[in-house]
């Protein structure tokens, strides 16, 4: 699917820090970041990479944390008046 017609479904840039227990440690907890467009507020990718962690990786799920950003599509640029130089 290209950029645009994602955009026009209101995907967004979702980004979730997964924290987990180590297998080897279980009292010690580990920080995963998972970055991917998404739809919001059912996110389908996300859950579907959740179901396949708890299925196939020995870590287990301690806490899941979401943030979104509109996916804007191409970069813009724009001219600055002032340019400064540091040493």
């Amino acid at each position: 699917m290209s950029d645009h017609k994602q955009a026009l479904r209101d995907y967004r840039l979702t980004t979730a820090e997964i924290i987990y227990h180590l297998p080897d440690h279980p009292d010690l907890l580990q920080s995963f970041i998972w970055q991917r467009l998404d739809v919001a507020p059912d996110f389908p990718e996300l859950r579907r990479f959740l179901e396949f962690w708890s299925r196939n990786l020995e870590g287990k799920l301690h806490s899941v944390r979401v943030g979104q950003a509109r996916f804007s599509g191409r970069p813009k640029f724009s001219h600055t008046r002032t340019s400064l130089r540091l040493h």
